[in-house]
């Protein structure tokens, strides 16, 4: 099956300057820095064991309180994985005495907030409300904190997003990249686990309940408030409605050692057809607490912290490799780390890789000139302010202070000791933080482009999206003739509609028939105004081989049109493929194929008649008649689930088919004759929902 997508231009009026505007031809002087008015804040531990941060701020009539739980996605138990999350997904869903959609109700009736989430050391609980309203914010923030409900349809209903959501990010490789790196920098650490559909899946209310009733107590925990309010309102506020609040949460399972590296090594994660490599290098860091964080702060901003860094002008401005390039220093509560990122076409990995690695080698040896160190740290004491504008953010600061044991002065002192760090000083950084030597380096791509350049680079690890160890034979797959099942290729006509960002937009028509010498699939899909074409596929219903494949139809208002005549393990024929910009390209395809080819459009028939069991790999071997090349598509078969369409409910082989311009997803049901019920373009907005 293709799916002709178009791409939509839009055309801005350009903006012009007449001639007598002018500009300065130099900027103005910089002024000496403004001190940080940060407000003070007071302390107090309750008598439950919660530790109450007040910020007062009386210039807004606002307040912001945050409620914090050491029990993050590090409290997850070993295969349940996202638990955490789950919980902070459910808590604020109801209440013995409030529906969700009243919490929702009452806390929007009067313009305020109330969210939880889950991050990889904490759980925290936030409400906001303009200070009229601050007792309704801490009763409300009290009865979802104790006395959440966890109602099992809800917990459906959130397991459900997020394993959508990790089927989708798993098919991303961004989200894929920062993944391994994660796996491989923290090992058996408790901040390389990973959620997956299995982790999701064994998740219990009794886990969710549990979770929140262990994890969830008051000694340890941080409640801040920041805005419109004195200590001794907050103190009394949080006396009336956590009364009769205590105890003590259950340890958090002592944490795994993260592996020590030896020497810089590349994990090459293969992404079969893959037109970009995406790349993260780095390695694990320090402590929260280390005193070098804030010259390796300067230091991780001159490499690629903005776009006047080093690696956003030579790698994207100078080289024109990539749209970004940029670097982060994270801060954990156990052991943080660093790392470069970027994104480049295929054909210049290599390249941007030894770059890159340039660029690290040259900041560990070489002293940072003064232009580029005044530069960073100006722009990092000067965006300080930005972020300490608001109670929220106010808050949210002292709470991170206080949860990493970090100095009292802290906040106070910040900007100071920033703007104190020295070209010695951030050179002793540089070498402390880039472990140079040994370096992960993380490679999402098409290893069959990747493998043997990347080795001049460093020692090559192949591994496929799942972590399966692949051997560099692994990356050709021996396609050959497919053992189908012909019980499954039955006379029948389906009707899709096609789902665009959540909404009906199209639809296709598709059938099987059988006629004295030929077995003939035709497909007439329509979703205006984009895209209209009728495909028919005819096969030799003796091997079910394919003679000939026709396609016309239009594409964003170009003409679509394909004619492939297949014979003696050759295809000859036309095709006429519709362009972003500029007339359709016609093609005059005349190509020798191996056989057991099959052409693309002629999956959607082929795949059902496959041998279909959980964890069964099939390669084959497929003309994309769009450009007339030969490739190998991997087939792989996952489990069995429940699929909802319109049509009903089935339960169907979840079915990955890579290799293409695009993977996508079929979902074949399981009774014989099989039928196709839904197909997932993954990374695009299509869905094909079987109607009858």
């Amino acid at each position: 099956m293709v799916i002709a997508v178009a791409t939509l231009l839009y055309a801005y009026p350009a903006i012009r300057l007449s001639a007598q505007e002018s500009f300065p031809t130099k900027p103005p002087a910089s002024t000496a820095l403004s001190p940080v008015r940060f407000p003070p804040f007071q302390e107090v531990t309750l008598s439950n064991g919660v530790r109450l941060v007040v910020i007062e701020n009386h210039e807004q009539p606002t307040v912001s309180v945050a409620l914090s739980f050491r029990a993050g996605a590090t409290a997850d138990p070993a295969g349940k994985e996202g638990l955490s999350a789950l919980v902070a997904e459910l808590i604020t869903k109801g209440t013995p005495t409030r529906t969700a959609e009243q919490i929702a109700a009452t806390i929007e009736g009067v313009g305020g907030s109330l969210a939880a989430g889950s991050s990889q050391d904490l759980f925290t609980l936030r409400a906001s409300a303009l200070t009229d309203h601050v007792d309704l914010v801490v009763a409300l923030l009290a009865d979802v904190t104790r006395n959440a409900t966890f109602r099992p349809e809800e917990l459906e209903l959130a397991r459900t997003r997020y394993l959508s959501a990790l089927q989708v990010n798993l098919s991303d490789p961004e989200f894929l990249a920062e993944r391994f790196f994660d796996r491989e920098i923290y090992g058996a650490h408790l901040y390389g686990r990973m959620t997956s559909p299995e982790s999701y899946k064994a998740i219990s209310r009794d886990d969710v309940v549990k979770f929140a009733a262990t994890r969830l107590r008051p000694s340890g925990a941080l409640m801040v408030v920041a805005g419109d309010i004195t200590l001794a309102q907050a103190r009394a506020l949080a006396a009336r409605h956590f009364a009769g609040w205590s105890g003590t949460p259950a340890p958090v399972a002592p944490a795994a050692a993260a592996p020590v590296k030896g020497a810089t090594d590349i994990l090459l994660v293969h992404r079969p057809g893959s037109v970009q490599s995406n790349i993260v290098v780095g390695n694990t860091t320090m402590l929260p607490r280390d005193t070098n964080y804030f010259a390796a702060r300067v230091v991780t901003h001159v490499l690629g912290g903005g776009s006047d860094s080093r690696l956003f002008q030579i790698i994207r401005e100078q080289k024109s490799w990539t749209y970004d390039a940029h670097t982060a220093l994270n801060r954990f509560h156990e052991l943080g780390n660093w790392q470069a990122v970027t994104q480049v076409r295929t054909a210049v990995t290599d390249s941007a890789l030894n770059e890159l690695l340039h660029q690290v080698d040259r900041i560990r040896t070489e002293a940072i000139p003064d232009s580029e160190l005044v530069g960073a740290k100006g722009f990092l004491v000067g965006v300080f302010p930005l972020t300490i504008e608001t109670p929220q953010q106010i808050a949210q600061q002292v709470a991170t202070v206080k949860l990493l044991g970090l100095p009292a002065n802290y906040l106070h002192t910040y900007r100071e000791r920033l703007g104190a760090v020295t070209a010695r000083r951030a050179l002793a950084a540089a070498r402390q933080t880039y472990r140079r030597h040994a370096l992960t380096i993380v490679v999402v791509g098409d290893a069959t482009q990747l493998y043997e350049k990347l080795t001049a680079v460093a020692p090559v690890r192949l591994v496929d999206a799942d972590g399966k160890p692949l051997t560099p034979d692994d990356l050709v797959p021996k396609a050959g003739p497919l053992v189908l099942d012909r019980g499954q290729l039955v006379t029948h006509t389906d009707s899709f509609q096609v789902v665009i960002q959540g909404n009906p937009m199209g639809a296709q028509v598709s059938s099987l028939r059988q006629t004295a010498d030929s077995l003939i699939y035709s497909e007439q899909l329509s979703i205006p105004p984009f895209v209209t074409q009728h495909t028919t596929v005819v096969f030799d219903p003796r091997d079910i081989s394919v003679r000939q494949v026709d396609q016309t139809g239009s594409v964003q208002g170009q003409p679509s049109e394909i004619h492939l005549r297949y014979g003696g393990n050759r295809v000859q024929g036309t095709a006429k493929v519709p362009q972003p910009t500029g007339a359709p390209r016609e093609l005059t395809i005349d190509t020798t194929v191996a056989p057991g080819t099959y052409d693309d459009n002629a999956l959607a028939t082929i795949v059902p008649a496959l041998p279909l069991e959980p964890g069964k790999t099939f390669p084959i071997g497929v003309l994309t008649s769009g450009d007339g090349s030969t490739r190998v598509f991997t087939v792989k078969v996952g489990d069995v689930q429940g699929v909802t369409v319109p049509a009903g409910t089935f339960q169907a082989y979840r079915i990955d088919v890579s290799g293409g311009q695009a993977p996508f997803v079929f979902y074949v049901s399981t009774t014989t004759p099989r039928r196709l019920v839904k197909i997932e373009v993954l990374g695009a907005p299509f869905v094909f929902e079987l109607v009858k």
